[in-house]
């Protein structure tokens, strides 16, 4: 990893992830095949692209019995307490509506509604995700999604990841498919004959997915659209090196795209982590993507103090941010643009990834400035509701009828003039 002092203005080097036109294109054409012949598109994608021939898109109930049977038993019960970790987060996430009680009888009020249905994707390909089943599904059962549908892209033997089924199995998911890639994007937005669309898609993918996701929007409702994974460390003299080295590459294996930063006020500390880091990268099993990552991605910068390494993470605003520090969270108290803070030597990103119970679908790309992680908020719906009575709407409608004529809107006015004075009863 290349050191560089950390300069005022600061622009840190990340992958752009808007996909070329060509990309578009095959996404486009995708997205239409599927709209018009449905499974039959969804299939024929399947075999191009994975090589693979699909009698049934769906999972049944037997597969999901076998895949659960096959996996240890301690992993088995190592994600149920994951899952139960994360429920008891994202149980504190629930909101309740409200009444607001007016003069005469009147009111104003807010009632919160789950989403009715929701798809959620699980990338697959070259690892198998669980956690993103947990992370995904977890917040939409408590928000009170009624259907719940998962879509990954199976192995080459046709069947899906043991792992996969087994944390959808924990969590009581049963209408699953073995579909991936923007044609999975399509059958969720639009329904085939086999499945039914729903009213939101939520989880990260590869390019093709992110950018069917944006495609369908309007269509469907989305979470975001995820670039791929980043880590930033802000780390003094406390740090080691060899933890904050296993830390960056912790990310760096995920996509050869992932950004893994270090900010240090520590001279010393960065070499040692760049000297970590190359030392690590020999044994790494994804050395390869790994090395990418950190080839392209991946810097080192020495900032002249604390405070100046604190303005440049907010200007990057990453995906995780880990404050290993010798106070860690009066730092932290400083820090405004972060997808998911971890706060000191122990609370490694993959804590979080995994186990703690917060949720790792987060904002990437400085998107942090605004969005935020996957929550229970992303599967509800709020409508307000509106009650006056006679008296209420007496000594206001005059306000608003001049109101609405100030818009030059005469229909509104004359709506809420339409009403009168013994008209009706309450």
């Amino acid at each position: 990893m290349k050191i560089e002092a950390l300069t005022d203005t600061i622009s840190l080097k990340r992958p752009l992830e808007g996909g070329n036109e060509e990309q578009l294109e095959t996404v486009r054409q995708v997205l239409a095949d599927v709209r018009e012949k449905g499974d039959a598109a969804v299939k024929a994608y399947s075999k191009k692209w994975d090589g693979i021939a699909l009698d049934s898109l769906r999972v049944t109930e037997q597969e999901i019995k076998e895949a659960v049977a096959s996996l240890d038993s301690q992993l088995v019960q190592d994600l149920t307490e994951a899952a139960s970790n994360i429920r008891l987060y994202h149980e504190q996430q629930k909101r309740n509506g409200y009444q607001l009680n007016l003069a005469n009888g009147s009111w104003l009020g807010q009632r919160i509604l789950p989403i009715a249905s929701v798809g959620l994707y699980v990338p697959g390909g070259s690892a198998a995700y669980p956690s993103s089943v947990l992370m995904n599904v977890i917040p939409a059962q408590v928000a009170g999604v009624e259907r719940i549908v998962l879509a990954t892209p199976c192995n080459q033997d046709g069947k899906l990841p043991a792992a996969v089924l087994t944390a959808a199995s924990i969590l009581g998911i049963e209408e699953i498919y073995k579909m991936g890639g923007a044609q999975a994007i399509g059958a969720l937005a639009y329904g085939t004959e086999t499945i039914q669309a729903v009213d939101k898609i939520t989880g990260p993918g590869n390019i093709f997915v992110a950018l069917a996701k944006r495609e369908v929007f309007g269509e469907v409702a989305i979470d975001m659209i995820a670039g791929p994974s980043e880590i930033a460390i802000i780390a003094d003299e406390s740090a080691y090196a060899d933890e904050i080295a296993a830390d960056l590459l912790s990310q760096a294996e995920h996509d050869a795209m992932a950004c893994p930063i270090l900010v240090t006020t520590c001279e010393h500390l960065a070499e040692n982590v760049q000297a970590q880091v190359e030392e690590q990268l020999q044994s790494l099993p994804r050395m390869a993507i790994a090395k990418q990552s950190v080839e392209n991605f991946g810097r080192i910068y020495i900032a002249e103090s604390m405070q100046q390494a604190i303005q440049a993470i907010n200007q990057l605003a990453p995906e995780h941010l880990e404050i290993v520090t010798v106070d860690a969270q009066k730092v932290s108290e400083q820090i405004q643009n972060a997808g998911a803070i971890f706060l000191g030597r122990y609370s490694s990103e993959p804590v979080g990834d995994y186990f703690a119970g917060t949720n790792h679908v987060l904002p990437t790309n400085s998107t942090a400035r605004f969005a935020s992680g996957l929550n229970v908020d992303d599967f509800i719906k709020k409508t307000s509701v509106v009650y006056y009575t006679e008296k209420t709407w007496a000594e206001n409608s005059p306000k608003i009828a001049r109101l609405a004529r100030l818009e030059g809107l005469e229909g509104h006015a004359r709506a809420v003039e339409s009403r009168g004075w013994g008209k009706g009863e309450e």
